[in-house]
């Protein structure tokens, strides 16, 4: 069985949440789970529960700290400590709700990257309106300032996950943009969009933004800063909407009656739009499957993302990024020559 390492001190809601998650993860057989963190404070949470092991961090990193700062102070902490049981073998996959910017700094500095990959990113899911996916994109935050080139791994990361573990032979990769027109976007987009046409991938072109919930293309390639503003502006929209329809079904007895009609179609809407629906979000490029959670993730969040890191090792997804970017490598090489 897969074996994941879950950083028990990571998140708001930690480790009560966290371990509460994996918890339910383990005794339902989605992996076997191995708790990191305070033993003092997480062995209380599980008495009376699934027995799990439990390997001892004495620190760890709160969510506001510099990844620059832990990075030097804090490598005895949970997450790190989570990193090196993966990177010695000791575990197939990590999980943590902590300091994104701490989890990325320790996964590089840890497991280091896959060859080929100049800097890892971080992966999200939209949904579609059919409620299924629509597409993946990323960077999603990992990495604010980009060249073209990076965009270009991105896309490649991105096309090998859709690929293996979406089911799709040639998924449709997308660069976006302020518009369709090639005249379109910024010096980084235009020097992406004429490397993009070089990979050998199913590369359409540009796209804009109101195309990522709408299935016209399967992986949708940005840079971190521009993916981390459509990220949280889409959490944005989907509670703004959220709460409307609240307020307004409870204004008069007429709406709360069609809510009763409508209640299915309210209760697919609200987990397709909802972040513990899909667990957490996987930090491509790094040797080893790593999974970012959200920041207030509860016990559901924290379950799913144990269950998507799992499929991710049985897919063998890093094996098979490994061998896209050394194929686009060698692709470079050529080329070059």
């Amino acid at each position: 069985m897969v074996r994941v390492a879950v950083d028990a001190m990571g998140g708001d809601l930690a480790p009560h949440a966290i371990v509460k998650g994996a918890q339910a993860a383990h005794r339902e057989n989605l992996a076997e789970v191995v708790l990191v963190g305070d033993e003092g404070r997480v062995q209380p949470i599980l008495e009376g529960g699934t027995s799990m092991e439990i390997v001892h961090a004495a620190t760890w990193v709160d969510m506001d700290e510099s990844p620059s700062t832990v990075l030097r102070k804090k490598k005895d902490s949970s997450i790190n400590i989570a990193f090196q049981l993966l990177k010695d073998g000791k575990v197939d996959a990590v999980v943590s709700a902590g300091n994104s910017g701490a989890i990325m700094a320790f996964g590089i500095f840890t497991l280091g990257r896959i060859p080929g990959v100049d800097r890892p990113a971080i992966m999200t899911i939209n949904p579609g309106v059919d409620g299924g996916i629509a597409s993946i994109l990323l960077d999603a935050g990992g990495n604010v300032d980009c060249k073209a080139p990076h965009l270009a791994q991105f896309a490649i990361l991105g096309n090998v996950f859709a690929k293996y573990v979406l089911g799709i032979e040639s998924p449709r990769v997308g660069l976006l943009s302020n518009g369709e027109e090639e005249s379109k976007g910024n010096e980084l987009t235009r020097d992406a969009n004429a490397l993009l046409k070089t990979t050998g991938l199913n590369y359409i072109g540009y796209m804009e933004g109101n195309d990522i919930h709408h299935g016209k293309v399967d992986v949708v390639v940005t840079d971190g800063f521009v993916g981390n503003v459509v990220l949280k502006t889409s959490e944005g929209t989907a509670e703004v909407i959220a709460r409307f329809l609240k307020n307004k079904i409870r204004s008069s007895l007429r709406r709360k009656l069609g809510y009763l009609l409508m209640a299915d179609a309210f209760r697919e809407l609200a987990k397709a739009v909802d972040y513990a629906e899909y667990g957490g979000a996987p930090l491509l490029g790094v040797n080893g499957v790593s999974i970012i959670c959200h920041g207030r993730s509860n016990e559901r969040a924290i379950k799913n993302a144990v269950r998507l890191a799992a499929e991710f090792v049985n897919k063998e997804l890093n094996i098979h990024m490994n061998e896209a970017m050394e194929q686009y490598s060698i692709q470079n090489k050529s080329r070059e020559i």
